[in-house]
């Protein structure tokens, strides 16, 4: 039992610490190259069960990882350099502009239609209900998310970001954002396959962020079309090495829900030469105890 508690501890911290550090990586690199980079921790993950749960990793499943790195490494050779930003005023400006409103109101509506329309007709049985919610909602996350994280490393630097109201509007829309999410992601892992639902939330939210940033903090102006190209290509290779170590993996044993269905041991009656019936184990030895149903019992 304490060596149990050990290891759900140290899993726990080690969660912690990645989304740590995780939040600080979108303060110094664009969302667009950090989000689809996430896949490496489904190739850390993979090796990880593989020496220490003893999961079997297959052949299709090195091909996952392999394509996972080979689209990481395109990904981060071509991606969009960071924007500068001086202040949360001025990540402000960049949340109001147009465009970003225009996608911010349309994530709204969409969402709010999915959660009061489509998830209590369809989300028990169209996927695509739950993970739309919370890729939509996680690109908004992340942005704002983005935002706190300037703030904070602005704040440090000795300048003092917390005096506006932007930073607390900034924060008041990620942890709303963060809870709808995770509810709903939650929602899907109940419902469908992790097998299933990993890869298609992985492909969904990745392209919602990297819109999302693309048209708030601008990440692709200036860049090339051959470079914008190498990026798309890196991000379809990572989603099909997704998609490849994902399928391989061993489905979890069905829960036998039907209360009909007959235990372990089975249980079998046998009739005597003498026409008394005795119960009789699946291993064909006769229990400790044995019932006897006589003939006049069913008159």
């Amino acid at each position: 039992m304490l060596n149990v508690d050990h290891n759900r501890n140290f899993g726990q911290f080690t969660v912690v610490v990645g989304e740590i550090a995780n939040f600080v990586a979108y303060i110094y690199a664009p969302a667009g190259l950090v989000t689809p980079l996430g896949a490496l921790s489904i190739i850390v993950s993979a090796v990880l069960a593989h020496f220490l749960l003893k999961e079997k990793l297959q052949k299709m499943g090195m091909l996952g990882c392999l394509l996972c790195i080979v689209g990481s490494t395109v990904i981060v050779l071509h991606s969009p350099k960071e924007r500068s930003l001086s202040s949360v005023e001025e990540i402000w400006e960049l949340a109001i502009q147009p465009a970003f409103l225009l996608y911010t109101a349309s994530v709204v509506a969409v969402t709010l239609v999915l959660i009061l329309y489509c998830s209590p007709r369809y989300g028990q049985t169209n996927i695509l209900i739950y993970i739309g919610i919370c890729s939509m909602i996680g690109s908004l996350t992340v942005m704002s998310v983005k935002a706190i994280g300037i703030a904070i490393k602005l704040t440090l630097e000795g300048t003092n970001q917390l005096k506006y109201f932007q930073t607390w509007i900034f924060g008041m829309v990620a942890v709303t954002c963060i809870i709808t999410q995770l509810n709903y992601l939650n929602m899907a892992l109940d419902t469908f396959n992790t097998a299933i639902v990993s890869p298609i939330y992985y492909a969904m939210f990745t392209s919602f962020t990297i819109f999302a940033s693309a048209i708030m903090f601008k990440d692709y102006s200036g860049q090339s079309v051959t470079s914008i190209a190498s990026e798309l290509c890196g991000f379809i290779t990572v989603l099909s090495g997704t998609a490849i170590l994902h399928s391989t993996r061993e489905p979890d044993p069905p829960l036998i829900t039907d209360l009909y269905t007959p235990l372990s041991p089975k249980v079998s009656w046998y009739i005597q030469s003498n026409g008394e019936w005795k119960q009789k184990d699946e291993d064909g030895s006769t229990p400790n105890f044995i019932t006897i149903l006589r003939p006049d019992y069913f008159k």
